[in-house]
């Protein structure tokens, strides 16, 4: 049997510190072994202050756990992003500081809160579902993978919809550390775009059944795409942020998709298209397709969505 290398030892618990001098112990005991762990500078630091630009970009640590496992500060990561993601999309729908003319003080607070919750329903699974499936496939593959919020990113995102209404997000990343070879890379990479065609797939009958179950498309004045209209006279329109929400729902989760297939940076596309052109061109393909069919008026949400959800409201009546 191998003999394991004595010159282990003198790794220390956080080899980028820079605080410590090198400490001789161990670091292949208990149930971690092969890992190496890393300490925050603080007790203190979390995701919030470093929202706040108060401390900087959190080093991972790793652990060990089940596939489906989400640690502390991960969760915090996340309850972090989708709460700056949601506000961001909030302002887009109200068209930031722009849309304050047209609709006044009052009615612009107003469509803003109810807004938020729209977004938070129907384009928040599809960034925090990308990113699980993203995290999940990795750790199949034997990784450490988390997510970590991107701090500047978030600042940035809700700085340019408030002022312009204009959504340009970049919220943060699943955090992947381990050995992989080019095709699990090429897995790990393709499982968020994956994920958010299934949840578009999905979308068109469960958001067709739910609003064919509940009528939604029997009010008079439904909301259309960008242009919500959730007050009439005074009176709550649910249906119609009912309607916007799937409408959303399928929408975002094709651009997202679309968007990041893109073979540029750090997004999946450049990873996808190192491992397998033809993946990369056939995912690619697909969701550039139906987003340009979309935009063009080849096709529609909210059609797709009144076409199943008619016979079902049908059905009830």
């Amino acid at each position: 049997m191998a003999q394991r290398d004595p010159r282990a030892d003198l790794l220390r618990d956080d080899p980028f510190s820079r605080k410590t001098p090198p400490q001789i112990h161990r670091v292949h005991a208990g149930r971690d072994e092969g890992s190496l762990r890393f300490e925050t500078s603080s007790p203190l630091t979390g995701a919030l202050m470093q929202f706040l630009g108060q401390e900087a970009w959190e080093k991972p640590k790793h652990h060990s756990g089940r596939l489906w496992h989400f640690s502390e500060t991960e969760k915090q990561h996340l309850r972090l992003a989708m709460g700056a993601f949601t506000l961001a999309l909030g302002f887009m729908a109200v068209r930031g500081l722009t849309g304050l003319s047209s609709m006044g003080v009052s009615a612009w607070v107003v469509m803003l809160l109810l807004s938020m919750p729209v977004m938070f329903i129907a384009i928040g699974p599809a960034f925090l579902f990308h990113e699980i499936g993203h995290k999940l496939v990795a750790k199949k593959h034997g990784c450490w993978a988390e997510f970590r919020a991107d701090p500047k990113g978030l600042q940035f995102g809700i700085v340019l919809s408030l002022l312009l209404g204009f959504l340009f997000m970049a919220p943060g990343a699943v955090m992947v550390a381990g050995l992989v070879t080019r095709r699990q890379n090429g897995h790990i990479a393709v499982a968020g775009p994956l994920t958010n065609f299934g949840l578009f797939l999905v979308g068109i009958p469960l958001w067709g059944f739910l609003l064919g179950l509940t009528g939604a498309f029997e009010v008079n004045n439904p909301s259309s795409l960008f242009q919500p209209t959730y007050v009439v006279n005074g009176a709550l329109v649910w249906q119609a942020m009912l309607i916007d929400a799937g409408v959303y729902w399928l929408s975002a989760n094709l651009i997202l998709g679309l968007f990041n297939m893109l073979p540029f940076g750090p997004l999946d596309g450049l990873k996808v298209k190192d491992w397998n052109e033809q993946v990369f061109f056939g995912v690619l393909g697909v969701f550039a397709v139906l987003v340009f069919t979309m935009f063009t008026g080849v096709w529609s949400p909210i059609d797709v969505l009144y076409t199943v959800a008619n016979p079902i409201s049908g059905l009830i009546r």
